[in-house]
């Protein structure tokens, strides 16, 4: 099984931040919040890219499914 076609291990990092009560947190704190998601985002997205990209190469080099 690649590692792609692997579920989100359960209490993985995105999970817990999804089941998080926002309520205690003032605007300030959100709008810093809302940063750091988006920076941690782009991060993930660059990331996601590199890696199509070296799956791309091999796939290139040796052909697509391996054979």
């Amino acid at each position: 099984m690649d590692e792609d076609d692997r579920p989100r291990p359960r209490g993985d990092a995105a999970s817990r931040l999804v089941a998080e009560d926002l309520a205690p947190y003032s605007q300030d704190e959100l709008t810093e919040r809302i940063a750091l998601l988006e920076a941690e985002i782009a991060r993930v997205a660059a990331h996601r890219d590199r890696a199509a990209s070296h799956r791309a190469a091999a796939d290139a080099l040796f052909g697509k499914g391996g054979s």
